[in-house]
């Protein structure tokens, strides 16, 4: 019997209409040359292919006697007829069509009695440039099943490097497959998984206390929130922004891709890593939507970011992730200081992590849990707890590595690959960053009523990037949107052409010159409105 560990299992217990534990993806694929019928069929034949060799794809739930423990995996067919389903889009359809069709599938739950995924096939896609067909496919798989990183080793057993699918040798299995399990059998099991488990917590206290007594003394000797020398502080408490409510059954989505080349010389410009640099565009992008609506806060936002718990080589189809807490810098209005403080707290961050990733649990015993856990998810919710407490964070965003190469499915190219992820009480946003194919593609999930125009968000993603290649000097698109991307672009190509007449040191002055002009522009737009100060009163007679 395999039961779900405590953290796979936990993402069961939170689930609520209001709140999907399902992730996924939404890709924009292109056909080959010379495809004819329907992409659902031939999608449906490739999985049916790769099915033996993914057994997450393979199972569902086994429920415990009255609940009292975490359910058990079992083995199942998937009926593809009912995991693979075809939508059909108005003809000409493009990326408001797309992302609108995720904000209303995202909600939907996925059916417990049967394997915990789904895709949905879109035609009716406005064709490529050179006329080839497209279609898009939103994907779901529920995260009591995979992390982002098991999630990435399935989409690479799936998806092939070259358009004609390779062919992957079959050894016959000689498990006897279990559809169901006895009424004996899960309680010898589940009364056995306790005892080990919590046998491996008294063997494991010892240490367990020395390294978190290790951490909180580095913690407190970093971090000037506790007298220390160090930087910026992570462990506080997040300002109140309208993202911190309770979640609602509606959901809203957008997407935005990036050239890795650029963004990898950028941040190496920048003497910062990749995940530094999408914690910025973020931060930035942030920073710009909330000053539009005078509703900035002067103390920073602060992200949850997961990190990765796997050993090297680790690809087992569950969840090893745990979050941490970065702060983004948003009180800060010039660029160049709100990078270097994202870059000090991440640092910050993995030095008090790092001590701590061999003894964050990822399983616990679990009698009695999914009815505490159930009851006070249900409550929570109906309360609206997070309407009313302080909350640690303000906004997930996830960054996960992918393959570099292109990549196709079924004999169709993959131009895209969005992530689709959670929102949860308290936390109305999520941004997921995955790398793949020379992109970096954001995904932006957010709750309907708390963040409806979420586009605009990602376009300010785009834009903040725009302005840190302006602000380093490096080529941009002189067609991408934004008003301080074009400001920016427009200030630097009339002074640029200026600089080219003048030579030696009067150059170099105007040059920099420039650069105080532009990062001066920049802050000016994107700096928080000030409020008013209070008026004085006359004293008394």
């Amino acid at each position: 019997m395999h039961q779900l560990s405590g953290l796979d299992a936990t993402f069961l217990y939170l689930e609520t209409p209001e709140m999907p534990m399902h992730v996924g993806a939404l890709h924009v694929l292109e056909l080959p040359a010379g495809f004819r019928g329907r992409f659902v069929t031939a999608l449906r034949a490739h999985l049916k292919t790769r099915l033996p060799l993914a057994p997450v794809l393979r199972r569902r739930l086994w429920w415990m006697p009255l609940n009292l423990a975490n359910p058990a995996w079992v083995d199942a067919e998937p009926d593809l007829r009912e995991h693979v389903v075809e939508i059909k889009l108005p003809r000409g359809a493009g990326q408001a069509q797309l992302e609108a069709e995720v904000g209303r599938l995202h909600p939907v739950l996925l059916d417990r009695k049967r394997p915990l995924w789904k895709m949905h096939v879109f035609e009716g896609l406005a064709p490529s440039p050179e006329g080839r067909r497209r279609v898009g496919l939103y994907t779901q798989l529920h995260h009591a099943a995979v992390d982002g990183q098991a999630a990435v080793a399935l989409a690479n057993l799936l998806l092939d490097v070259t358009p004609e699918p390779r062919r992957i040798p079959l050894k016959t299995s000689k498990r006897q497959k279990t559809f169901e399990l006895g009424m004996v059998e899960m309680l010898r099991g589940a009364l056995g998984a306790q005892a080990m488990k919590v046998a491996q917590i008294v063997r494991e206290l010892p240490s367990t206390v020395g390294t978190l007594k290790n951490a909180a003394v580095g913690v407190a000797t970093r971090s000037a929130l506790f007298g220390g020398k160090g930087g910026p502080s992570n462990l506080t408490l997040a300002p109140r922004t309208p993202l911190n409510v309770s979640v609602t059954p509606q959901r809203a989505f957008a997407a935005l891709s990036l050239p890795m080349a650029d963004v990898r010389a950028l941040a190496h410009a920048l003497d910062a890593t990749v995940n530094d640099l999408v914690l910025m565009l973020c931060s930035s992008a942030l920073r710009r939507y909330y000053a539009r609506r005078k509703a900035l806060p002067r103390k920073s936002l602060i992200a949850a970011v997961p990190i990765s718990l796997r050993q090297a080589g680790d690809d087992a189809p569950d969840n090893q992730a745990s979050m941490s807490l970065v702060s983004l810098g948003t009180h800060i209005a010039d660029p160049m200081k709100r990078l270097q403080h994202i870059v000090a707290a991440t640092k910050a961050m993995k030095a008090t992590m790092g001590s701590l990733k061999s003894v964050l649990p990822t399983d616990y015993p679990s009698l009695g849990i999914p009815w505490l856990i159930e009851a006070a998810t249900a409550l929570y919710g109906k309360a609206k707890v997070a309407d009313r407490i302080p909350q640690v964070a303000n906004v997930v965003i996830s960054n996960v590595p992918g393959p570099a190469q292109p990549l196709y499915l079924a004999g169709a190219l993959m131009l895209s690959n969005w992530p689709t992820s959670i929102v949860v009480h308290g936390l109305a946003l999520n941004i997921t960053v995955q790398s793949q194919g020379g992109r970096l593609d954001f995904g932006l999930m957010a709750d309907g009523v708390a963040m409806p125009d979420v586009r605009e968000l990602a376009d300010a993603v785009g834009i903040a990037f725009d302005d840190l290649r302006v602000l380093q000097g490096v080529p941009v698109d002189e067609d991408a949107p934004g008003l301080v991307g074009l400001a920016t672009r427009g200030l630097t190509g009339a002074f640029g052409q200026a600089v080219g007449l003048a030579t030696g040191t009067a150059g170099k002055l105007a040059q920099q010159a420039m650069d105080t002009a532009v990062r001066s522009a920049v802050a000016q737009v994107t700096r928080a409105p000030r409020a008013r100060p209070a008026a004085r009163r006359k004293p008394a007679r």
